[in-house]
């Protein structure tokens, strides 16, 4: 009698979970692909942890999936649907049922990658996650990219300029023509706009000229570092406003004022919706020689109350308060939430850099983070009049002034209007950037003669 009854339970809950959930095993809770210059991200969630296999094939280039246990669902349907026509590496995906329980995932490929796959065990909001990161085969040099960028924008702005004039004179040698008033010259592209739309070549680049190297050697360079993004949103407002989102916003105007400046080019951690580790970051910030890095944040807290900008330099010791120590290990756990593959030999290698600081940065940093917090106080409140510091991991370049500007508390329903509002964001934007100047001004760059 006992063991019929415990037959009759399993029965039971057999027929609660439904025949759908019994045949498909592990359930998919999402499909995301999160496309950039750098590399594309694809991520599958899933309520419970996927063993999967790749292979790659040439001519055509393609990137092969086998995922066990599961049968093809909606969600992964709709992966077809989630490749956008400007994704710099992936083409198209094709998903079919290879075998019982096995689905593939065909790729078709624009350019030769190196793919990464690895799992994240459960973290934040997020279940299990399968993750295949495609990194181009060649990476480019971003140095050299950072000058030929500014002189292709520079030459498209004088041709503008040329064309513009050209057709005023035209109209102004006819006898009797009414001359209507001259538009603005459209500025050049920025790099937001035109990265997402070229197709990264998997040739190696041209080296550099004579004069391009010239240019290298007395180009002065901002590191500029939108905080979060892809799978990290970063904090979340009480209205829904992500942290990710405005930060980028305001990198993206900060970059073009900056940009216009003679001499001076910014090189972005990201500039679109995708997620960068925090060593990575570091990490690009040396490779283009950067002299200045700004990582940009909009952070929230316990309780709305909490309002105000705060800038922070890295600390070798204690923090400077209870709270920028606290700030500083919420920061330091974006990687868990971004997703970071650890297993990698380049990530034990950033490691291993971020334990390299050094006092000289520290004190270049602090005069930094006057400068611009000076003229923060200037635009809203100060969450406290002087620079903190903690043991921010994104601020550990041995070499580079480092510093990290929390623009507002998002948390606080007045400060996330103001970092909705444009005008603020415009307002920030002009502080930030004065700030940089003045700071340069002060401590002239050395000129960049190291190795690239």
């Amino acid at each position: 009698m006992k063991r019929r009854a415990a037959i009759r339970r399993i029965g039971g809950t057999a027929l609660l979970l439904g025949a759908a959930d019994i045949a498909c095993g592990a359930g998919i809770v999402a499909v995301r692909v999160w496309p950039a210059a750098d590399y594309t991200r694809l991520t599958i969630e899933s309520d419970q942890p996927l063993a999967a296999r790749h292979f790659l094939t040439q001519a055509p280039d393609r990137l092969v999936v086998d995922i066990d246990g599961l049968e093809l669902t909606t969600p992964l349907r709709e992966l077809v649907g989630k490749v956008r026509p400007d994704d710099p590496y992936i083409a198209a995906v094709r998903v079919g049922q290879n075998q019982p329980r096995v689905v593939r995932l065909v790729l078709d490929l624009k350019q030769p990658v190196a793919p990464q796959q690895f799992t994240l065990a459960p973290v934040a909001a997020y279940q299990h996650r399968l993750v295949f990161d495609l990194y181009p085969v060649q990476e480019r040099d971003p140095l050299l990219a950072l000058i030929r960028d500014k002189e292709s924008a520079e030459q498209q702005a004088a041709s503008s300029v040329r064309d513009a004039l050209g057709e005023l004179i035209a109209k102004v040698d006819r006898p009797g023509v009414v001359l209507p008033q001259p538009a603005p010259v459209a500025p050049p592209p920025t790099a937001a706009a035109s990265t997402p739309q070229q197709t990264p070549a998997p040739r190696e680049p041209a080296p550099p000229t004579e004069a391009e190297q010239r240019r290298v050697d007395r180009l002065i360079i901002v590191a500029l570092d939108p905080g979060h993004g892809g799978e990290d949103p970063g904090a979340i407002g009480p209205s829904g406003l992500r942290e990710k989102d405005v930060v980028l916003a305001i990198g993206l105007q900060l970059r073009d004022r900056l940009d216009a400046l003679p001499g001076l080019r910014v090189m972005m951690t990201r500039d679109a919706d995708f997620f960068v580790p925090l060593g990575e970051r570091v990490r690009k910030a040396r490779r283009v020689q950067a002299d200045l890095f700004v990582s940009l944040h909009a952070d929230a807290f316990f309780t709305p109350e909490a309002r105000g900008a705060s800038v922070f330099a890295l600390s070798q010791g204690a923090a400077s308060s209870s709270a920028a120590r606290w700030m500083a290990e919420k920061e330091n756990a974006a990687d868990g939430v971004g997703g970071v593959n650890a297993a990698t030999k380049d990530a034990q290698v950033l490691r291993a850099l971020l334990d390299m600081s050094t006092a000289a940065q520290i004190k270049d940093s602090l005069k930094l983070g006057n400068e611009v917090l000076g003229r923060i106080g200037q635009v809203g409140r100060l969450h406290k009049g002087s620079v903190e510091q903690a043991g921010f991991a994104v601020l550990k370049a041995p070499d580079i002034p480092s510093i990290l500007v929390e623009t507002a508390f998002i948390s606080n329903p007045d400060e996330e209007g103001k970092l909705r509002d444009p005008q603020y964001q415009a307002q920030l934007v002009e502080a930030l950037a004065t700030g940089v100047k003045r700071y340069f001004a002060r401590n002239p760059p050395l000129a960049r003669t190291r190795p690239l």
